[in-house]
């Protein structure tokens, strides 16, 4: 039983001590977990003196943070100054566009109303930064000029193929699958993430585990996009890389740590000869270095420090490098980087590479008539070792990491092995981090999917080295998140998206919704009481989409592809894969009744046909924005990852056998595609008739 001193420090910190479980049914926290969770956050509570100073430390830095010079606030409505300003106190304003005011705090300790911006206020010494949001995010009917039913497809960006590629995908493919997508109807084109990894550890590829999510994947750049064909076929023969880029070419599944190797040394050669270069680009780089300041030459810094420690034999885990180097802004940091000025010029020079590749997609992408056009995908944290972790130590937790309690997918729970935020060094550097991401992620694209959104409200944290089972709910508040993301949306003019499947906290998801961030409803999640609810009765507030990337495609899902696949990784047991077959068969079967309820499917059994049948009833639901993975348009079995499952299964390294530029053109394809926007054309007939 947990003693009141101990449930107070809990409550304090922001740590849960009771919740709901996936199955609906109460759950609670021991007292030897809490106290685990407690001594990893520094905050020692194994004694009844432990828990006081605990209590004591933990308030002092909660008031420190309430009371800092970074304030978020509704837009256009007074803003209160208690406590910070006097009544009668003269401000300076500067607006973010430039204006400047001078206002007086009134009477009752409020400012006036401010518009939509991140303002700077200066009373005498006392300066504050308010981030004045609108109370929601722009919706699919703002950003479309009106219209309420859009689709659009998702695609694993690593997949795509073309001619010359070398074995990866690239923003060349990328771009000829959004144009193919625009042409036949499509808003959007969800991506999978393409956050920054690790040049030095080409094995470590999963894009939800990164270095950064604040800077991109320099492995996805198509060169030829931003300095020409020419230069970088001349490249690919100083380096004769013809024979390897095509055997890697060729193959069925991606070899991360050969195509590394190979686009790395193309890129040096790139570098190298970048000084021949047009005066144009040139002096866009310079420009694009200038304006990525402290934290475009951090991530720089530390893939250099990260390589050069390797060579040495050392750890690449900056948490393990002597004490002066692992302070970002130490004086040995300053000196290593003039020491090595070339290799951070070239780190950078690959990340203005990748930014101007995807720049040109999504203008491509709204040239051809895409309402959104690019949706990226923000996972949910970043690996520890990384240039992340190593840049905001200040709002990170250094020794737990992020998963997830157990629930019907994962019975063990799940650790994923990211960091997590510190709910008060957030506070504390007015969420600098958190902002920067969000500017970087929306930099080249119309709208984000953030990966688990539960975490703006809680996450799971385990303590560094304990089972995932043995970790506790920490809670953030999701009131500053959500209205900085409103914010930034304002700002981009973007779509926000929010993936809350899984464990979801009481009154989130109406949250979301009053913030008009589109929630996700899965096809194979929503059979409820042994039924499908019909099209007409799916929400309008949140997105529809048959499958996601860590499910089977509709087609291995009914014949229980994934099944086999956590058998064979010893998931599950046979006899447990016995019975998830006949639960299987059981769904497939509502599946079919309902679409045979709503006329789309007749009495034919071939998967194919409910397949297409499938998309045409999420094409007639009222979602905002129906997105279909290229799984279930090509009708594909097998899934791109497999949670939990390691090398046992081919995560992030399945590539299609079809060029992008003709994935779309297939017969049975173009006719999903058809039907989709003949649907969603037709919600759209109905909702303005109505």
């Amino acid at each position: 039983m947990i003693t009141e001193p101990l449930r107070s420090l809990a409550r304090e910190v922001g740590i849960s001590c009771e919740w709901t479980d996936a199955h609906g049914n109460p759950a609670s926290l021991d007292e030897s977990a809490l106290r685990a969770v407690l001594a990893a956050l520094d905050l020692p509570a194994g004694t009844d003196s432990q828990i006081r100073d605990s209590l004591a430390q933990a308030r002092q830095f909660r008031q420190d943070a309430d009371d800092g010079p970074f304030l978020i606030c509704h837009a256009q409505q007074p803003i209160d100054l208690r406590g910070r300003l006097a009544a009668g106190s003269r401000c300076h304003i500067t607006l973010e566009d430039g204006h400047q005011h001078s206002l007086e705090v009134d009477a009752n300790g409020y400012l006036p109303p401010l518009p939509c911006g991140y303002h700077q206020v200066q009373s005498g010494e006392q300066q504050l930064l308010l981030a004045c949001a609108p109370h929601a995010a722009l919706s699919v009917a703002e950003l479309t000029g009106g219209r309420r039913h859009i689709w659009g497809l998702s695609a694993q960006v690593y997949s795509l193929r073309r001619t010359g590629d070398g074995g990866l995908g690239d923003t060349a493919a990328l771009e000829s699958l959004a144009l193919n997508a625009a042409h036949k109807g499509a808003d959007a084109l969800a991506i999978s993430p393409l956050h920054a990894m690790f040049t030095s550890r080409p094995e470590q590829y999963s894009p939800y585990s990164p270095s950064s999510r604040s800077l991109f994947n320099i492995l996805h750049a198509a060169p030829a996009q931003v300095l020409g064909a020419e230069i970088v076929e001349r490249a690919t023969h100083e380096c004769d890389l013809q024979c390897d880029l095509q055997a890697l070419e060729e193959s069925v599944l991606i070899d991360w740590p050969a195509v590394s190797a190979l686009r790395l040394r193309l890129l040096r050669q790139l570098h190298a000869d970048f000084s021949q270069a047009p005066d144009t680009l040139q002096d866009d780089f310079r420009r694009f270095r200038a304006a990525g300041g402290i934290r475009l030459e951090q991530h720089c810094c530390h893939e250099a420090l990260q390589q050069h420690q390797l060579n040495q034999n050392l750890s690449g885990d900056w948490r393990e490098w002597p004490a002066p180097l692992r302070d970002p802004n130490s004086p040995e940091v300053a000196e290593f980087a003039r020491q090595y000025t070339s290799e951070l010029d070239f780190h950078a020079f690959c990340q203005w590479l990748i930014a101007r590749c995807l720049s040109r997609v999504q203008s491509q992408c709204r040239n051809a008539g895409m309402a959104i056009g690019l949706i990226a995908d923000m996972a949910v944290g970043a690996d520890p070792s990384g240039s992340f972790g190593w840049s905001h130590q200040q709002e990170l937790l250094s020794q737990v990491s992020i998963g997830a309690p157990p629930d019907m997918l994962n019975r063990d729970g799940q650790n994923w092995g990211v960091a997590a935020f510190s709910p008060i060094g957030l506070k504390r550097s007015g969420y600098r981090a958190f902002i920067e991401m969000l500017r970087a992620n929306l930099a080249h694209a119309g709208g984000i999917r953030i990966d688990h959104i539960m975490g703006l409200q809680r996450l799971w944290i385990i303590p560094e080295g304990a089972n995932a089972q043995d970790g506790a709910y920490l809670n953030y508040p999701p009131d500053d998140f959500l209205r900085l993301l409103a914010l930034e949306s304002w700002r981009h003019r973007a779509l926000i998206i929010g993936e809350d499947l899984g464990t979801v906290p009481e009154g989130l998801q109406e949250a979301l919704a009053e913030r008009n961030i589109l929630g996700m409803r899965v096809l194979l999640f929503e059979q409820q009481d042994g039924e499908l609810p019909p099209p007409t009765q799916w929400s309008d507030r949140a997105l529809a989409t048959s499958t996601t990337h860590d499910l089977p495609p509709l087609a291995g899902w009914q014949s229980g592809r994934d099944i086999a696949w956590r058998e064979h990784v010893g998931q599950s047991s046979a006899e447990q894969a016995d019975l998830d077959r006949r639960q299987r068969s059981k769904e497939v079967q509502i599946l079919r009744e309902a679409l045979q309820r709503e006329g789309l499917l007749g009495e034919e059994k071939n998967p194919q046909a409910q397949l297409d049948a499938s998309i045409r009833f999420l094409g007639c639901t009222p979602a905002p924005l129906v997105l279909i993975p290229l799984e279930d348009i090509l009708g594909a079995t097998e899934q791109p990852s497999l949670p939990g499952s390691g090398d046992m299964h081919p995560n992030w390294r399945r590539r299609w056998p079809q060029p992008a530029t003709q994935m779309l053109d297939a017969p049975t394809a173009a006719r999903r595609l058809d039907d989709l926007h003949e649907a969603r054309l037709t919600c759209e007939r109905n909702t303005h008739h109505g």
